[in-house]
């Protein structure tokens, strides 16, 4: 039994348009693109028996293939890269484990996958597994600014005393009402877009119809909550690590800074 990794990855994003191919740049200079990055933080992961790159679109392909990744070409009707990973599941079968690694999150460290590929494994009644981060004050200071300027930011999310979640959401839940130094912890939690599935509950999520909270909140796990399936939340640690997507043109200097503070350390 195995583990694949799929990292989906489309041109036309609607608010971002050609974003696995945006670069972004060390601070010696160098400069890698968003794919490559995500390529990277991937092949990583340890116990991983296959990475490959998702797509439908062929300058991805082509830049993909360029530094070295395996790539599966999928349709373009995939709506999104939950649909995109179950074609690859139906490709590429026999997994134990499907990890969608989505191609915005080049600063994901690979304990979280670890972690969440055995916290997976240990929970039986999950049928999908998440990562979340508990958000020191600099985090949370950062959505509540991304909100408001109007820009849509990071994920949060809340879960039960079991840990499978009650909800995701792209506003700022739960509500706080106060403000919180940069190193105070929070009642937040950063949802890490980061999914680890079975590949019989990844297999029946395109036939299901997008709901109304999928639609409102443009978030694809939400497929799994309505039709009563079970999300785990799996708790990681930052170990210093700060996190974060790349989803409007202005993250890509916040992520640059980022970098720039990993290399540092």
């Amino acid at each position: 039994m195995s583990v694949l990794i799929a990292i989906p990855a489309r041109y036309a994003s609607t608010r971002y348009p050609g974003k696995p191919l945006v670069t972004l740049r060390d601070p010696d200079g160098t400069e890698k693109s968003l794919i490559r990055r995500s390529w990277e933080a991937a092949m990583a992961v340890r116990g991983v028996d296959r990475v490959v790159v998702a797509t439908d679109d062929e300058r991805i392909r082509a830049a993909a293939e360029g530094f070295g990744a395996e790539v599966v070409m999928t349709s373009s009707a995939c709506r999104n890269g939950t649909e995109r990973c179950a074609e690859v599941t139906a490709l590429l079968p026999g997994h134990e484990i499907v990890v969608n690694l989505q191609g915005d999150a080049p600063l994901t460290p690979p304990w979280f996958i670890e972690d969440l590929v055995a916290g997976l494994r240990d929970d039986p009644s999950a049928d999908v597994a998440t990562p979340v981060l508990r958000c020191d004050g600099r985090a949370l200071n950062g959505f509540l600014a991304d909100r408001r300027a109007g820009r849509v930011g990071g994920t949060t999310v809340v879960f039960g005393v079991t840990r499978h979640a009650l909800y995701f959401s792209k506003e700022v839940i739960p509500y706080t009402g106060r403000t919180h130094a940069d190193d105070e912890w929070t009642p937040v939690f950063h949802h890490v877009g980061v999914y680890a599935y079975r590949p019989s509950t990844l297999s029946v999520y395109p036939q299901w119809p997008v709901g109304p909270l999928e639609e409102l909140e443009g978030l694809e796990q939400l497929r799994f909550l309505e039709n009563g399936r079970r999300v785990l939340c799996v708790e990681v640690e930052a170990r210093g690590r700060q996190f974060w997507e790349l989803n409007n043109p202005e993250d890509v200097a916040r992520i640059e800074a980022m970098l720039a503070e990993m290399q540092a350390g």
